[in-house]
């Protein structure tokens, strides 16, 4: 059966008489109620303060080039990238990643209350993905963040991210540490070591935010994802605060991280040919710089025939009691020295084992 259809001048005459009903007297809809909510939890008030308390402290980093009007020959500056960062301390350093501001020619700090200001590189570090700038802020500054440790943290832990990810600035994630000690391959090619991974969403934009504990205290720098697709798949990486409080004061001071060195070279192809062939464990040391702590503790190089033959020197089998296998675990170990420290090794020379102390020296990146 077809519905029946009302002709066109009654469904006329019906919305004329409609609309001739004063507004008041026509039924309104209701809405629904609201059920009352209760209080937060005592986690979500937690990561609401720390929020509040720690986002003044995170700054959004806009990097810039010049381009040269090829009309009128002017220069002017244009945006190039963007990137998080946060104060340092209460001389205006900001510390961000050193992807965020590699090959820029400029760039701009943009603070919570929107204010702006053109920023100065201080000093940098590719090998620890760290950078230090440098804004001058007239009135008010903002907090620097309180330093939490980095040398304590277990997995399980609850973690808060704060950055500018596709630049919506000061978005929070939250999430827990996944893993301890990982190493990744940085932008050049060269592996940082020590570092935090994290499930916190982390995505373009964060690069240079910080990484809270569930106390509010940075414990370490967003630096990159683990993603196929370039978003957040799960997987990010942080620079422990204890690598931050010992390479950032370095930039601030000399401009550059000043690498401690035992001055002695390795290759791991002909290292794991020669100790396969001797039956032993460990790394073998090719030559000795002169002058290095290496050559002043006492350590023997390789000799290197005209034919390629290699007489084996001293094969390093631990530093600090921690077994070596690879140039790679030589410099995960001394990622985490200072100048000056001191390490003990252990070497097997001409079948036994032998135990040095050197002295770390500066050796520049």
């Amino acid at each position: 059966m077809m519905p029946a259809v009302l002709p066109r001048f009654l469904v006329v005459s019906l919305l004329a008489a409609l609309a001739a009903v004063p507004a008041a007297a026509r039924e309104q809809p209701a809405s629904r109620s609201v059920a009352p909510r209760g209080p937060l939890t005592a986690e979500e008030n937690t990561t609401i303060g720390i929020f509040r308390k720690a986002s003044p402290s995170v700054v959004y980093i806009t990097t810039l080039d010049k381009v040269v009007n090829l009309w009128t020959m002017n220069v002017k500056e244009v945006p190039r990238g963007t990137g998080s960062g946060f104060v340092w301390d209460d001389q205006g350093h900001i510390v961000t990643n050193y992807h965020v501001v590699a090959g820029a020619k400029g760039a701009q700090v943009r603070l919570s209350d929107q204010r702006g200001f053109a920023a100065e590189l201080v000093g940098a570090s590719p090998d620890h993905d760290l950078a230090v700038l440098r804004i001058k802020v007239p009135g008010a500054r903002p907090a620097p963040l309180p330093l939490g440790s980095s040398g304590d943290l277990q997995v399980g832990q609850k973690v808060l991210a704060i950055g500018n990810p596709f630049g919506f600035d000061h978005t929070l994630t939250t999430g827990v540490i996944s893993a301890l000690n990982r190493s990744i391959d940085g932008d050049d090619g060269h592996p940082i070591h020590r570092l935090i991974q994290i499930d916190a969403a982390i995505n373009p934009g964060n690069s240079g935010g910080p990484l809270l504990d569930s106390a509010g205290r940075l414990i370490g720098v967003n630096t990159a994802i683990y993603s196929p697709s370039g978003a957040s798949a799960g997987i990010g990486f942080s620079v422990p605060v204890d690598t931050v409080n010992r390479v950032v004061p370095e930039l601030i001071a000399f401009g550059y991280y000043r690498r401690p060195t035992v001055g002695f070279n390795v290759i791991d192809r002909v290292s794991t040919v020669v100790t396969q062939q001797m039956g032993v464990k460990g790394v073998l040391i090719l030559d000795v710089a002169p002058g290095s702590p290496a050559a002043q503790a006492g350590l023997r190089g390789s000799k290197v025939g005209r034919d390629g033959t290699v007489t084996p020197g001293d094969v390093l089998q631990s530093i600090d009691g921690v077994a070596v296998a690879s140039s790679t675990d030589i410099d995960r170990i001394l990622a985490g020295k200072r100048i000056g420290d001191k390490v003990n090794f252990t070497i097997l020379r001409e079948g036994k084992a032998v135990p040095v102390s050197l002295t770390l020296a500066e050796g520049r990146e």
